[in-house]
């Protein structure tokens, strides 16, 4: 069989991206039958308007678009593998410095979701942010689309889009104190809204729920792995 039949059939479209964005391209790799290239957030323009005009790609529909959080991401602050069918007897020792796992080079990233028509192929793009305020150029200009989605993000993670007209957040109350889908904002949240009856409207205070460590029970294999093991001892 020829090498060309064992390809993979993204392999080309994966070329064609590294021949050309030689200079923007931090990284391109396909896993689980996705391709994903990574850019510096500078490059983001550039980058989108040349998928989305260029004929050879034509990426012309944006998907999604969505922020991630990457704090403590790959860090164990329990063994879940010699877990006991009685479960943890110990809460979770929350680390004292927030940190990130050394391969990720920032805390925050925005994910872009495209998809050509023309050509029937999808493609994922990756860029990393820095700082506790992470800002990054919108894309509405040349994906429409992008308008809910990046006030999306705003709300939920805090990221700042250059160029957004109408970025404010969108699923959150407009009094809501922080960014809910941060990985160190609190179970709870900071405020709780309520209605008085006195004042005959509604009033936000501290929030009263007190804190408490969720601690996951038995972590089991997937239940696929458990029939593998099963037919291997029969």
């Amino acid at each position: 069989m020829s090498s060309d039949a064992n390809q993979h059939p993204l392999s080309s479209l994966a070329d064609s991206l590294r021949e050309r964005f030689a200079e923007q391209l931090s990284a391109c790799t396909i896993y689980a039958n996705e391709l994903t290239i990574e850019i510096v957030k500078e490059n983001i323009l550039e980058v989108c308007t040349a998928l989305c005009k260029e004929p050879g790609f034509a990426f012309a529909q944006l998907v999604d678009l969505c922020g991630v959080d990457y704090i403590d991401y790959g860090k164990d602050e329990w063994t879940t593998e010699s877990a006991t069918s009685s479960g943890f007897s110990r809460g979770v020792e929350e680390a004292q410095e927030p940190m990130h796992a050394p391969h990720m080079p920032s805390r925050f990233s925005v994910v872009y979701h495209l998809l050509s028509h023309k050509h029937n192929e999808r493609l994922r793009i990756k860029t990393f942010l820095d700082g506790e305020q992470p800002v990054v150029d919108s894309v509405i200009d040349i994906y429409p689309s992008a308008n809910w989605y990046e006030r999306e993000a705003f709300d939920l993670y805090g990221i700042l889009f250059n160029g957004h007209p109408d970025l404010r957040r969108i699923l959150t109350d407009y009094g809501f104190i922080g960014h809910p889908f941060r990985k160190d904002f609190p179970l709870s949240g900071h405020v709780e809204m309520r209605y008085d009856a006195d004042k005959k409207r509604v009033v936000y205070q501290p929030v009263s729920i007190e804190e408490r460590v969720l601690v996951p029970r038995v972590i089991r294999d997937d239940s696929r792995y458990l029939e593998d093991e099963n037919i291997k001892q029969q």
